[in-house]
């Protein structure tokens, strides 16, 4: 039986300095907002390029029957229903990979809603130049990563991942 136990996900460096500029703009004015909303964005938006590229990483190291179980649950979640030629069919996969791999999906897609609960909270708080909008955006940001990092653990815990990323 595969072992699903969770596994450690280095800080980022990315993340970590867009959490700090995030924590640090919750007391920001309207003005410092204006000159400073730039640099929020490019920084949220390493760190969201920081999180995918190690994700992806992660689940390139994952066995041929937990990529099928997860790519089956995407498939049916996006309405489609293909299997390519060489991949397991869902009913051979351990029903223990395919629980797993929809733990993991869950937690992916909470992620993303996080992220763009945090994109749509910015884009309003720009239209409107309002800095209490702007501030739950950066504490929405800030959960998202967290998400984030959560969902990358989980999907490190996957049996055929080789190593955790350190």
């Amino acid at each position: 039986m595969p072992d699903y136990g969770q596994c450690a996900v280095r800080k980022l460096p990315e993340v970590e300095e867009a959490k700090a500029l995030m924590i640090e703009a919750v007391d920001w004015s309207v003005f410092r907002w204006l000159f400073e909303k730039r640099r929020v964005r490019e920084t949220a938006d390493q760190a969201n390029a920081a999180l995918d590229k190690l994700n992806q990483a992660v689940k390139a190291r994952w066995s041929s029957d937990f990529k099928a179980a997860y790519k089956a649950l995407a498939a049916k979640a996006g309405g489609a229903r293909t299997r390519r030629q060489g991949e397991p069919a869902s009913q051979a996969i351990d029903p223990q990979v395919r629980l797993f791999a929809k733990k993991v999906k869950e937690a992916d897609d909470a992620a993303y809603q996080a992220r763009m609960a945090a994109e749509e909270a910015f884009d309003e708080a720009e239209r409107q130049l309002n800095t209490d909008m702007a501030r739950e955006g950066c504490q929405k940001a800030i959960q998202s990563w967290e998400l984030h990092e959560r969902a990358i653990r989980l999907a490190e815990a996957a049996h055929g991942s080789s190593k955790a990323a350190t």
